[in-house]
């Protein structure tokens, strides 16, 4: 953390101590609590540790995981700066997708039939956890074609570890813009309304505005906004109404009928356990901040 700095106050709350933070002692230390946490950290699911690419390959993976939306992650942590990280993570996706078969097989044992029939292999992604990064891995990152996240780490103590997002680029995002750039055909617009079309292309704008970084995911049955984990996940408009789940407790939020909706534990598509109905642009405006808790939880 370049520049957070933490504190503990006393029991009596009379005076504070500054918790310094520091690096791993080992690199190894770094990767084993990751991947204990995965899903937690990364919103990843753990698929293998070390995971061997073949003599000829004659590589090993640090972390094989699968996201949210079912894209393919590979982890790669460094316990500090280290110049070759991003090279070696692009090295292993390139042999990723030359290995499709034997990734979905891994899924198909470790998660099931479901989840490796949903395997979406439009952007597989690349997340490299480090104790920092140079400014030219930041610049190098933006000129790949690839989905890559650098996080920076630091350890607080016996039992605090914070993430930074330090950069993040989406391989699917300037393709997603470029589609939303473009008139929406009129037969769909036929089907669902203009205004429907419209009030979505307004929440889109909204959330990609929260911050830097928001990268898009298309799935047939939603589109994905992304930092290190979901935030929103908004569905194809219906005739009357846009449904969008976002990563809010329930519990914290005064829920409106016809508004907001707890839906923790009920099927639907998409990751987040708040369901937001959104109908005229004053709705949009009225999330806006729930919107805004579920960015900063991701």
């Amino acid at each position: 953390m370049s520049s957070l700095r933490l504190f503990r106050t006393d029991a009596t709350g009379s005076g504070m101590t500054e918790v310094v933070p520091r690096l791993a002692e080992v690199e190894a230390d770094v990767q084993g609590l990751v991947e204990a946490h995965m899903e937690a950290l990364l919103g990843v699911r753990f698929l293998a540790s070390e995971y061997g690419t073949g003599q000829l390959h004659g590589g090993r993976i640090d972390s094989l995981g699968l996201d949210e939306n079912g894209s393919p992650v590979i982890v790669e942590c460094k316990r500090a700066t280290d110049v070759g990280v991003i090279n070696q993570g692009l090295f292993y996706l390139t042999w990723l997708m030359d290995h499709r078969a034997e990734f979905e097989r891994l899924v198909r044992e470790r998660l099931g039939v479901k989840a490796a029939s949903q395997v979406l292999w439009s952007g597989p992604r690349l997340i490299c956890i480090a104790g920092d990064f140079t400014r030219y891995d930041v610049h190098a990152v933006r000129e790949h074609r690839r989905s890559i996240d650098l996080v920076r780490y630091r350890l607080f103590g016996s039992d605090l570890l914070g993430l930074e997002t330090v950069a993040s680029v989406s391989a699917g995002s300037q393709v997603a813009r470029r589609a939303r750039r473009q008139p929406t055909p009129r037969a769909a617009a036929d089907i669902v309304g203009t205004s429907m079309v419209e009030l979505a292309r307004a929440v889109d704008e909204t959330l990609l505005g929260l911050g830097d970084g928001v990268n898009v995911v298309e799935r047939k049955q939603y589109r994905a906004y992304q930092r290190l984990r979901n935030f929103a996940c908004l569905c194809p408009p219906q005739r009357s109404k846009l449904l969008v789940y976002l990563k809010v407790d329930p519990k914290d939020v005064d829920l409106v009928p016809g508004f907001t909706r707890d839906v923790a534990g009920l099927g639907h598509h998409g990751a987040g356990d708040l369901e937001v109905q959104l109908r005229t642009p004053r709705d949009v405006e009225r999330a806006h901040e729930l919107f805004r808790a579920s960015y900063a939880a991701a």
